[in-house]
């Protein structure tokens, strides 16, 4: 049970995260949404009730986290935990040679300052008000979640930019555990396969269907509540720390 566990989640108004905030109130947490203006996370919050509340972000804006954080102990009173699910993606080759074209370095940098650096923005700022509760039995303040990819460790063909930006979350996990460790908290990341989010939901059902048969087992896609569920585990269970958790089905990708 998450009772009385107050979150903040990012990319919380579709996919993994939103499945993270509903798995947060259904165990009787309570979470700040924080997604794009133009998503449904106000709407979300609205379907959730009074133990959720929406708040705008660009996580690569110091300002929007700041604010989303503020509106957290406003509303809540404090942070218990913070997942980061928001990110972009980007499929382009690094040279294509039939048109004679590199790959564009602004959209190189753009996924890489969204997954990374937007990850870090909300790691760096949770932190400091994470610092302000009183440790429990443990000593531990707060939990940070991160998420990360399969791709961080067998990116495919054309994905340069979204593996760099993934393996760089990867890589920051444990320093960023060593730092946060002597003040109670914990960081863990998650590194999720093929998973049922609106990108692969969108896709034909035979895509889907290919897809699902590349995973050994269990041969399907992932279920978004099955992440939630890792976070829940790793929020309950104080040994998890500076940690990547690849969750996939024993999938490894193939260029």
């Amino acid at each position: 049970m998450l009772k009385g566990v107050v979150s903040l989640v990012t990319g919380g108004a579709s996919g993994l995260g939103r499945a993270t905030v509903e798995r947060i109130v259904a165990q009787g947490g309570r979470v700040v949404i924080c997604d794009l203006a133009s998503s449904e996370g106000a709407k979300v919050a609205e379907n959730l009730g009074s133990n959720a509340v929406f708040s705008p972000t660009d996580v690569t804006s110091e300002t929007d986290v700041a604010n989303a954080l503020a509106l957290c102990k406003d509303k809540f009173g404090s942070l218990n935990v913070a997942v980061s699910c928001a990110g972009i993606g980007a499929a382009v080759k690094t040279y294509n040679f039939k048109k004679n074209i590199p790959h564009s370095l602004e959209e190189f940098s753009r996924v890489l300052n969204v997954n990374a650096c937007g990850t870090f923005n909300v790691i760096r700022l949770a932190a400091g008000v994470m610092g302000e509760n009183e440790p429990n039995e443990d000593g531990q303040r707060g939990v940070i979640v991160n998420t990360a990819s399969v791709a961080a460790f067998d990116g495919q063909i054309g994905q340069a930019a979204y593996s760099a930006s993934k393996g760089a979350i990867v890589g920051m996990t444990l320093p960023i555990a060593r730092d946060l460790a002597p003040t109670g908290i914990r960081v863990c990341t998650i590194a999720p396969g093929l998973f049922l989010t609106p990108l692969l939901m969108n896709l034909p059902e035979k895509v889907q269907a290919f897809l699902a048969k590349t995973v050994p087992f269990p041969q399907r896609l992932g279920h978004p509540d099955e992440y939630a569920q890792l976070v829940q585990s790793i929020i309950t269970n104080p040994m998890f720390n500076g940690e990547t958790i690849r969750l996939d089905g024993a999938i490894r990708m193939q260029p």
